[in-house]
């Protein structure tokens, strides 16, 4: 009888930890210039400080690109001009590598294998999936956009890492 008890505590505790964790996941649909999907971006906060990206892209020149997180929550092709700036919400310079501090929303780069997909996890730690009221949340101010650059970011030049053109984009929204 004890055991059984035992077992039960178990299996909700289980169950209520999987609804917590799986209920603070984005879904971000990325998009190339003409419209067309190109895979998704699943966020979701990581366990410790900051949020995880599980990267899931296809159809994207093969090689390093750039990937930020962008003020606005807008992706208006061709250009996706309208997700305006890196997320900067501590009015920092560009780049992990810069020594007067980084962007917010600066991140490693991303690898797209020679098939044109890209299938990785990434984490920056300095944002967050809270409600919004937070500056560092993704959902602050209505959202923020997910931006994939043409070329490799050089973590250091302000204010994009010489990144180049946006090539895809999503809406980071509740």
């Amino acid at each position: 009888m004890k055991h059984t008890r035992l077992f039960v505590a178990a299996v909700l505790f289980t169950i209520a930890f999987c609804s917590l964790t799986s209920a603070a996941k984005t879904v971000v649909e990325m998009k190339d210039a003409q419209g067309k999907s190109v895979g998704t971006i699943i966020l979701s906060e990581s366990g410790t400080k900051g949020v995880v990206l599980d990267i899931k892209l296809h159809d994207l020149p093969p090689g390093k690109h750039g990937i930020h997180f962008h003020q606005n929550a807008k992706c208006d092709g061709p250009d996706f001009k309208s997700a305006g700036p890196h997320f900067n919400p501590d009015g920092k310079k560009h780049g992990l590598e810069n020594p007067e501090g980084h962007h917010a929303g600066d991140m490693m780069n991303l690898s797209v294998s020679g098939d044109g997909k890209a299938t990785m996890k990434l984490t920056d730690n300095d944002v967050n999936l809270g409600d919004g009221s937070d500056s560092h949340s993704l959902f602050s101010n209505g959202g923020t956009a997910l931006i994939v650059h043409a070329k490799e970011d050089d973590m250091k030049t302000d204010p994009s890492g010489n990144s180049g053109d946006r090539i895809a984009c999503g809406v980071v929204t509740k």
